[in-house]
């Protein structure tokens, strides 16, 4: 029997599965809508107040919910038929950023404050909805290639959204952010619209009752208390690569702002290729396996990455290795997002998603504070090789986890 080639595999996903391709192509848009906006309005309130205070509270708004209502917003897509769902969820923001064409002044920037909450509540639903979609339309065996490539649609967004942002509130102010990312979300209400999911069952259970279930899920399963203790791990590492990233490359490297721009990109660039490399080749390992495995490569990486720079201060050899990092970030990501699809039943996936995105979110939001804690007191260095020695710890974790 001839072995398939890696192009003619990702072929036969994308290529061959419509309902994939469109819910991938939903993806990009939408979150490229939301890169344009959120790059073009935290420009525009700095603009229109001149106050670095309003452009933090803007983004400390947009991502309170997901520490809030990540697992509220898992359990909606359990409840729910998760399609139904994501199309109305992409037409109520499409209609929550009209507001914004009314903003002309300083004092109307609570206005902006409450779409922020608005986009930033309705956003938590998407995640766990779209991931917990996925294993309803595509077969186990092209798995980590799907997650593999939905998980780089956001770096892919993140490249050609912040250019627009930008682009577009310089030539034409905040209407034609708005209308960008308005036009972004209705266009992907309509791709999944399309989608063809099978039907599920209603759900009897109270929404009280399923959350308690949830939980009582992520106690009691081993592979589920693994994601949680993973994203816990990370997701401190996060929230301090996060805040000392910009002095890395100021202080440590010597760079200036197009540096760090730069250094943004190519980490950017590097997760895209890593994704197509694990969507051409995904290996036979175990989801877990993976994930522990590109956990620890991704940590060392990370480690020489800090370090290098003690023995040889430039800057070429920082994106290098943030480029090169991108190959077992994006296996690590494939393995993690996988394994929890794996590990979870359909009734409770979405459940599940939620939670890890708020254990992710909260404990980024505390490594944005330990971050600025340890930068002064011990330095920007030692407090970013704390996140890698924490990705090692993770990926060794992931790698030695009783199954019992």
């Amino acid at each position: 029997m001839t072995e398939t080639r890696p192009a003619e595999g990702v072929w036969a996903l994308v290529g061959g599965n419509r309902d994939y391709r469109r819910l991938l192509l939903a993806g990009l848009i939408s979150q490229t809508g939301d890169w344009v906006v959120g790059t073009g309005l935290a420009f525009y309130v700095y603009r229109l107040t001149g106050s670095t205070l309003s452009t933090a509270i803007m983004l400390l708004v947009s991502r309170l919910p997901d520490v809030v209502l990540g697992s509220v917003a898992g359990m909606l897509a359990d409840r729910w038929d998760r399609r139904r769902l994501l199309v109305a969820t992409d037409v109520l923001l499409a209609l929550g950023l009209l507001p914004l064409l009314a903003v002309r002044e300083p004092a109307q920037v609570w206005i902006v404050y409450a779409v922020a909450l608005w986009t930033g509540v309705l956003s938590t639903v998407l995640t766990p909805a779209q991931r917990a979609l996925v294993p309803q339309i595509v077969a186990e065996s092209h798995l980590v290639r799907a997650n593999a490539l939905h998980s780089q649609t956001g770096q892919v967004a993140r490249l050609l959204g912040a250019m627009l942002g930008g682009i577009a509130v310089s030539a034409g102010g905040p209407a034609a952010v708005v209308l960008i990312d308005v036009g972004s979300f209705l266009i992907s209400a309509i791709l999944q619209a399309t989608l063809r999911t099978p039907g599920r069952p209603a759900k009897a259970a109270t929404m009280s009752g399923q959350w308690v279930a949830g939980l009582r899920l992520a106690a009691r399963e081993a592979g589920i208390r693994l994601l949680v203790a993973y994203m816990v791990i990370t997701g401190l590492g996060e929230g301090i690569f996060a805040t000392l990233a910009a002095p890395f490359v100021s202080d440590v490297l010597g760079g200036d702002g197009d540096a760090y721009g730069l250094f943004l990109s190519v980490q950017a660039v590097g997760g895209i290729a890593g994704g197509l490399v694990v969507a051409l080749h995904p290996g036979r390992a175990a989801p877990r396996v993976l994930l522990g495995c590109a956990t620890v490569v991704f940590g060392v990486m990370d480690l020489a990455l800090f370090t290098y720079p003690l023995a040889v201060p430039a800057l070429w050899p920082a994106l290098v290795l943030i480029g090169l990092a991108g190959v077992p970030a994006a296996a690590a990501m494939a393995g993690f997002t996988t394994l929890a699809q794996s590990v979870t039943a359909d009734d409770h996936r979405g459940s599940v998603f939620g939670i890890l995105g708020s254990a992710q979110a909260a404990t980024a939001l505390a490594g944005m504070v330990l971050a600025g804690v340890l930068g002064g007191a011990v330095g920007v260095v030692p407090a970013l090789c704390l996140h890698a020695a924490g990705l090692i710890t993770a990926g060794i974790l992931a790698l030695t986890w009783s199954h019992d």
